[in-house]
């Protein structure tokens, strides 16, 4: 199990990305976790300085990568261009099957927007037998998964920015 107490991930190297915009796609269901997921990530991308912050609110996770790729073909050109995205879902394990499709689906729609957009798009979806794993997720011992897609959102924006030189993905790479 991920614990954020065997990581390294600290809010070390960060650079100003006050005009960054970061776009956070998350869930209708599960709306208590979810709700709490995004709290924590917008309170740590303001302790981080980014002041440019969308929600996208879609019924379930499976609707994740197709709202991340419809915001970016939308706004690529325009005065709210994304720097980085964060999926933020909570997927519980239920009787059947479902469970695993619809987290193998999310998952692999994740990956694929990272090898196809200039853009990061982060994985902040939980994925937990019970409402309790959930619950050490958003505050509890296994940290805040939240605030962590916030903080590795702004690191993956700090990535982009040094590998081009540049603040930003250059416009051509803006245009694929």
């Amino acid at each position: 199990m991920a614990d954020i107490n065997k990581s390294n991930l600290k809010n070390t190297g960060i650079p100003d990305v006050k005009d960054a915009c970061v776009v956070i796609v998350r869930t209708e269901w599960n709306a208590s976790i979810v709700d709490e997921l995004e709290n924590g990530c917008k309170r740590k991308l303001s302790e981080l300085g980014v002041r440019k912050v969308h929600v996208v609110i879609v019924p379930g996770a499976f609707e994740i990568a197709f709202a991340i790729r419809d915001f970016w073909k939308k706004h690529k050109k325009d005065k709210i261009v994304p720097r980085a995205f964060i999926a933020l879902a909570c997927v519980l394990r239920g009787d059947t099957p479902h469970f695993d499709w619809v987290c193998k689906a999310v998952t692999d729609g994740i990956v694929e927007l990272n090898l196809k957009l200039p853009v990061p798009s982060i994985f902040g979806v939980l994925t937990v037998n019970n409402e309790m794993q959930a619950l050490e997720r958003i505050g509890g011992s296994q940290g805040h998964k939240g605030e962590e897609a916030a903080l590795t959102a702004v690191k993956m924006i700090s990535l982009l920015m040094s590998k081009s030189g540049k603040n930003y993905p250059s416009k051509r790479r803006m245009a694929e």
